[in-house]
């Protein structure tokens, strides 16, 4: 491997960038029309443009990046977060071009992407899985007979989904039928697949993942968990490692549960196992995210590592020979979005007219944006991750409260206010929060 084309946008294409310098491999930049001004563009060692705004026309266009990828002489592709990161026709395409893909195999990613047959392969590995239907069901009828065996109250979920597309929870059998339709409906026009499953709802559920690094050659090891609870509508906002209620015992039963199932897929590069916590401590095989996740910095801030570095060695064939690694202090990420959390988090794209990120020991800033730099709004509105490190949980909250202080960003509105009042609410202090927190979470409007 000596020249990587980074098929996709933003922070995470220049976090990679910086990480192939460090290793000596050349870089290759894609980008939309709007996207000509970013940080990604300015520093690989090249940049093609691959089309218009619009993603399907440009990041998810899979002929102009394999065309980019020709034309430059690149031998391997970083699919980054997002867009083809997960698409397992993408990475088939890759080795039919004799392009190194920087993730799983493809038959690992389709396996891992259809949610029903996760479970099943997960279920047979002996991770703990959700009570629920076996895979898809067929219709209303058979969903319906999963449900009661379950046990109300039961989710709805979409086969092929995320992001909490084609979800619905059902609280009885009265609504059932009503939810059944409407989620797979949505499923459908989402993911063009409308198969459904059915899951017992976790009562005060705890959203733990953990993170795995396999080279596809028998090994894989865990570099702890990640607390990510705290999400508004299936999408977070916060994450942490370690998670404040999890102890070593608990930590061990999870790591090495999803090592089993990572195991049983032969897997090969940087993932995540993503369980539920009940309120007994009793933990379930939600899904498995087979690339890098936005998250990833605070693991690697507790565990002195590069993630980003182990995908691009496990990638070139690289046998791992190190074991777990242990979370050392404690490391909390906000992400600042380009959105006014008074009204609703709408998106709130523009032109940034200041901007200064926060320094200081133990604080460290993802982004891709600057003074002057347009946000545009064709894509996620995600503009920067703030991560700090300290030696505890609490001190870790004063610090990310003080860098959040410093973090100037003028011309549009973000979520930091939204963080500043989250990371002083002593529910959150004291670690007493689940996955429905943000609903019970009042913001106070600016005076």
């Amino acid at each position: 491997m000596k020249k990587v084309l980074i098929a996709n946008r933003g922070e995470i294409a220049l976090r990679i960038i910086r990480t192939c310098r460090e290793m000596g491999l050349q870089t290759v930049a894609v980008y939309s029309t709007v996207d000509r001004d970013t940080l990604a563009v300015r520093f690989a060692d090249e940049a093609v443009c691959i089309g218009p705004a619009p993603s399907a026309q440009s990041y998810l266009k899979i002929p102009a990046i394999i065309a980019a990828a020709e034309v430059t002489g690149a031998d391997a592709i970083h699919p980054g977060y997002g867009f083809l990161s997960e698409n397992a026709e993408f990475a088939r395409i890759c080795d039919d071009h004799d392009l190194t893909f920087i993730g799983p195999k493809a038959e690992t990613i389709s396996k891992m992407g259809d949610k029903s047959v996760a479970k099943e392969t997960m279920q047979a590995a002996g991770v703990p899985v959700v009570p629920g239907s076996d895979g898809a069901v067929e219709d209303v009828t058979e969903g319906l007979a999963a449900a009661r065996e379950a046990g109300f109250p039961v989710m709805i979920k979409a086969s092929a989904g995320g992001g909490g597309k084609g979800m619905r929870m059902a609280r009885d059998e009265a609504e059932f039928e009503k939810l059944f339709v409407a989620a797979g409906t949505e499923a459908q026009n989402a993911f063009g697949d409308g198969r459904l499953y059915i899951e017992k709802f976790v009562e005060e559920p705890r959203h733990i993942e953990i993170q795995l690094v396999g080279d596809g050659q028998g090994t894989v090891v865990h570099f702890g968990e990640r607390e990510c609870s705290i999400q508004r509508r299936h999408q977070k906002l916060l994450e942490e490692a370690p998670s404040p209620i999890l102890d070593p015992d608990l930590r061990q039963r999870m790591g090495d549960a999803a090592i089993a199932g990572a195991l049983a897929v032969d897997y090969r590069g940087a993932g995540t196992v993503e369980f539920l916590v009940d309120k007994n401590r009793d933990f379930y095989f939600m899904e498995m995210n087979t690339r890098i996740q936005v998250e990833h910095p605070v693991t690697e801030e507790v565990t002195d590592t590069d993630l980003i570095e182990w995908q691009l060695r496990v990638a070139e064939g690289e046998k791992i020979t190190s074991g777990n690694h242990v979370p050392v202090g404690h490391s909390i990420e906000c992400r600042i979005n380009a959105e006014d959390p008074f009204r609703n988090f709408s998106p709130s794209p523009g032109k940034i007219t200041a901007f200064h990120s926060p320094k200081g020991r133990g604080v460290r800033c993802d982004t891709h944006v600057y003074a002057g730099y347009t946000v545009p709004p064709t894509y996620d509105s995600m503009i920067a991750k703030l991560i700090v490190r300290e030696t505890t949980r609490d001190r870790a909250i004063t610090k990310m409260l003080r860098a959040l202080d410093e973090f100037i960003i003028e011309g549009l509105k973000t979520t930091v206010p939204f963080h500043q009042q989250l990371l002083q609410d002593p529910r959150f202090v004291a670690g007493d929060f689940d996955t429905k927190f943000l609903e019970r979470f009042e913001l106070t409007p600016p005076e």
